[in-house]
C-alpha cells in the first residue's frame, strides 16, 4: 500500500465529504482504545500498589501462635492456655526438613517511649537478628540487632519510623542517645523503615525493637514466645511442612492430635499465590473488556466503509472506466480505514495517557515516588500496531466489494 501526496489528499477529501460519519466511526475507535489504555494503566497502577505493600516481606513464609485447646487430652481439660517455647524453634528445626529459617517474636503493646521531653505511644517487641529473613528491614540510620546484642543481654533498641518521629526532629540521628520505656534505659542503634505493610504483632513503624534476651529479662517472661515465624527451603510449600509442624507442636505440648482450634497456622505463601492469581484475573478481564471495546469501534469502521462504498458505486465504476487498476480501488478503501483507526487510535492512546497521567499525580505513594499509573511504551506501540492491523482488517471486506463493482452495472445504478 502506497502513499503519496495526492493519495492522502483524495483520502482526506473523502473523509472530510462524510465528516460526521467519520466521525462516529472514529469515536468508536477512540473509545475502544481509550478503555483499553486507561484500564491497562490503572490495572498496572493496582497491582504496584499491592506489591508495595508485600514488598520486604518474605513470600514463602509461615507463622505459628498458640491458642485455647478444643478437646480434652491426656488429663488436661478442654479450653487450656499454652505457650509456645524458645525450645521449639530448635525441634522444628531438626525435625522438619523443609525449614529454612525459624525464628520468633514476642511483644508487649500500650507502651510509651521517653526521650528528654517528648513522649510517644509504642508498642515494644523482642526478637531475633535473623527476623529480617522474614520481614526486610530498611535501616534509615545505624544498624538493625545482631547475635551479639542477644548474647550480652545489651539494653539497645531499633525505632520504628513512627517513634523516631514522635521522639525526635526529621534528620536527627538518634544513634546513642538514650530512651526509657517502661522505665527501663536502652539505647538507640537504628531507625527501621519496614518495607512491608503486613504487620506481625502490630505496625513496625510503632514499635521499639529489642533483642530477645533483654526482652526476656525485662518483662520476666521465661522461654516464652507469642509468634515462631518460618521460611521454608527452595522446592518446599508452606503446604507441604505445615502437617509435620503441627504434628510435632501437638506431641511437645500434649494436645490431642485431632485439635483443629489449638494451633493457630497462618499460610502467608498461599496468600501471596492467592493475591498473584487475583492480579491474572484481573488482567484478562481488562484486555477482554478492552479488546471487546475496541472490536466493537472496528465492526463499525467496517460497516460505515461498506456504506460509504455503497454511495460511491457510480464514481468506483466510472474511476474503472477509465483505466483504475482493482488493485488501486483495493489500496483506496483500505487506506481510508487505517488512516480513520490511526487517527482515532492515536488520539484515543494520548487521551488515555493524559487520564492516567493525572492519576498518578493524585494518588502517591506514602515514602514519595509513583505507583505507575501508566502502560509501557512497548505497550502503546503494540497498541498502535494492533490499531493498524485492525484497520487493515476492517477494510478488507468493503474493499473488495469496491473491486467487484463493474462500470456497466455502476453506469446502470446512476
Amino acid at each position: 500500500m502506497k502513499f503519496d501526496r495526492d493519495s492522502v489528499e483524495e483520502i482526506m477529501a473523502t473523509l472530510t465529504r462524510n465528516k460526521s460519519r467519520s466521525l462516529l466511526t472514529a469515536f468508536g475507535v477512540f473509545w475502544g482504545i481509550f478503555m483499553l489504555v486507561t484500564l491497562m494503566g490503572g490495572g498496572n497502577g493496582f497491582q504496584n500498589n499491592m506489591k508495595e505493600n508485600f514488598e520486604g516481606f518474605a513470600t514463602n513464609s509461615c507463622f505459628l501462635a498458640s491458642n485455647p485447646t478444643s478437646e480434652s487430652y491426656k488429663g488436661f481439660l478442654k479450653g487450656r492456655w499454652w505457650t509456645l517455647q524458645v525450645s521449639d524453634m530448635g525441634a522444628i528445626k531438626n525435625n522438619v526438613e523443609g525449614v529454612d529459617v525459624i525464628t520468633a517474636t514476642i511483644c508487649r503493646w500500650g507502651k510509651q517511649a521517653i526521650c528528654g521531653e517528648r513522649k510517644t505511644n509504642c508498642s515494644v517487641k523482642g526478637l531475633f537478628p535473623d527476623f529480617t529473613a522474614v520481614e526486610a528491614q530498611s535501616i534509615t540510620y545505624g544498624r538493625f540487632i545482631n547475635e551479639v546484642d542477644i548474647r550480652d543481654r545489651r539494653k539497645v533498641c531499633v525505632l520504628g519510623k513512627r517513634v523516631y518521629e514522635g521522639l525526635f526532629d526529621k534528620g536527627v540521628d538518634p544513634c546513642g542517645t538514650i530512651i526509657k520505656v517502661d522505665g527501663i534505659n536502652y539505647r538507640i542503634i537504628g531507625v527501621s523503615e519496614a518495607t512491608s505493610n503486613i504487620n506481625i504483632q502490630g505496625n513496625a513503624a510503632e514499635q521499639v525493637m529489642l533483642p530477645y534476651s533483654v526482652f526476656q529479662s525485662a518483662y520476666n517472661i521465661g522461654n516464652d514466645l507469642d509468634v515462631i515465624n518460618m521460611t521454608v527451603k527452595p522446592g518446599y510449600s508452606v503446604a507441604d511442612v505445615k502437617p509435620e509442624i503441627e504434628e510435632l507442636i501437638k506431641q511437645i505440648h500434649y494436645i490431642a492430635p485431632t485439635d483443629k482450634q489449638a494451633i493457630f497456622f497462618l499460610d502467608a505463601e498461599s496468600m501471596f499465590t492467592m493475591v498473584d492469581n487475583l492480579f491474572i484475573g484481573i488482567r484478562f478481564l481488562i484486555i477482554l473488556v478492552g479488546a471487546g471495546t475496541l472490536l466493537a469501534g472496528i465492526i463499525g469502521v467496517s460497516n460505515i466503509m461498506m456504506v460509504t462504498v455503497r454511495e460511491r458505486t457510480t464514481e468506483i465504476g466510472i474511476r474503472r472506466a477509465i483505466g483504475a487498476q482493482p488493485r488501486d480501488i483495493l489500496t483506496q478503501i483500505m487506506a481510508e480505514s487505517v488512516v480513520l483507526t490511526i487517527v482515532a487510535g492515536m488520539v484515543g492512546i494520548c487521551a488515555g495517557v493524559g487520564v492516567l497521567s493525572c492519576l498518578d499525580s493524585a494518588v502517591v505513594p506514602e515514602n514519595g515516588g509513583s505507583y505507575g499509573f501508566q502502560v509501557s511504551f512497548g505497550g502503546a506501540l503494540g497498541m498502535l500496531a494492533v490499531i493498524v492491523a485492525l484497520g487493515l482488517v476492517a477494510g478488507l471486506a468493503p474493499a473488495y466489494r469496491a473491486m467487484s463493482i463493474k462500470p456497466v452495472d455502476a453506469m446502470r445504478d446512476e
